[in-house]
């Protein structure tokens, strides 16, 4: 009887999936300015500071925060700035954009923070397919991060990929 070898976990390929990096919809919050506008267009200083004292800050508790304005309003930049004073002794983090920017954000701030150790001289695929999309932007960020300490790397997945980078 005939053994069968898998070649691909004798490869010492290592793969990495980036959704491990994507932060958790769990971690993540929205302050949105549109409900302290009166009707929806002016800022009004007095009852803007009134309410975001009144403003129930608990629920912002250890998320990455983007603060934004949903509707088309002109915001002084103070505004913007106040409501992060209030975030910054809640939340984990404070954004000023849309929840895209700010996801776009932590997403690179994990593959910064990534340890270059565990990849020193290894091959090493970049999970390519799933069912959560990963932004582009994310694959040219590890790849600028890995390409320096890395033996190969490749795209897609080890029975399968696409080779990026190999070492001479």
């Amino acid at each position: 009887m005939e053994t069968i070898v898998n070649r691909v976990a004798e490869s010492g390929i290592i793969t990495l999936d980036l959704i491990q990096y994507l932060p958790k919809e769990k971690e993540l919050g929205v302050f949105d300015l549109k409900p302290f506008l009166f009707r929806e267009m002016i800022l009004k200083e007095k009852d803007y500071r009134a309410a975001l004292l009144q403003h129930d800050w608990t629920q912002y508790e250890q998320k990455h925060i983007a603060i934004l304005c949903s509707v088309d309003a002109i915001i002084p930049v103070w505004a913007f700035m106040l409501a992060a004073s209030y975030l910054q002794s809640v939340a984990a983090s404070v954004w000023l954009g849309t929840e895209e920017e700010r996801n776009k954000q932590l997403l690179q701030q994990a593959i910064d923070a990534i340890e270059l150790k565990e990849y020193q001289d290894k091959r090493v695929v970049i999970k390519g397919c799933g069912d959560t999309p990963i932004p582009d932007f994310a694959y040219v960020a590890i790849t600028h991060k890995l390409r320096p300490v890395v033996k190969s790397l490749m795209y897609g997945e080890p029975c399968s990929t696409v080779p990026i980078y190999k070492k001479k």
